[in-house]
């Protein structure tokens, strides 16, 4: 019995370490998709807003969007947490940066015109795993609002 759970606990090990590293668009296109799952709705909308996004921000083809953002959600629904993407955005950005993802993720949550207080609340908790301060997150918000035409 105890030799069982040995190799199970050695073949966890081992898959770990073969996990591949996540490029930056990959792991955006995550962030993105679990702002989007949050409120447990996958709206067209916001679909096209995460490809959309990643085109802009990443220098990306529409293909090549479309394929990271599949390879996106799959990733969410295989994750246990959200810390290995916020890693790779963290790792890659400056603070300036990161407010900017934020201003993504708002974007994605307000896809659908609406926000949904589980979308506010996956942001918010993404904000802070990336160290925006609350002021900048609030503005971010705001930005977005101003933005796309969205009135309280």
């Amino acid at each position: 019995m105890l030799e069982r759970i040995r190799l199970f606990l050695a073949s966890l090990d081992t898959q770990s370490q073969a996990q591949a590293p996540l490029d930056f668009a990959t792991a955006l296109g995550a962030l993105m998709v679990e702002v989007m799952r949050a409120d447990n709705e996958i709206a067209p909308d916001e679909l096209t807003m995460i490809a959309k996004l990643l085109r802009q921000h990443c220098q990306l083809s529409e293909q090549s969007s479309e394929l990271i953002r599949t390879e996106a959600q799959r990733l969410v629904d295989d994750a246990i947490d959200l810390h290995r993407f916020v890693k790779v955005v963290n790792d890659h950005t400056d603070e300036e940066e990161r407010i900017e993802v934020i201003e993504l993720l708002w974007m994605v949550a307000f896809a659908d015109g609406k926000l949904d207080p589980q979308e506010d609340y996956t942001v918010r908790k993404l904000a802070g795993l990336m160290y925006v301060a609350h002021g900048d997150f609030i503005a971010a918000k705001l930005n977005v609002k101003e933005v796309l035409g969205l009135a309280d």
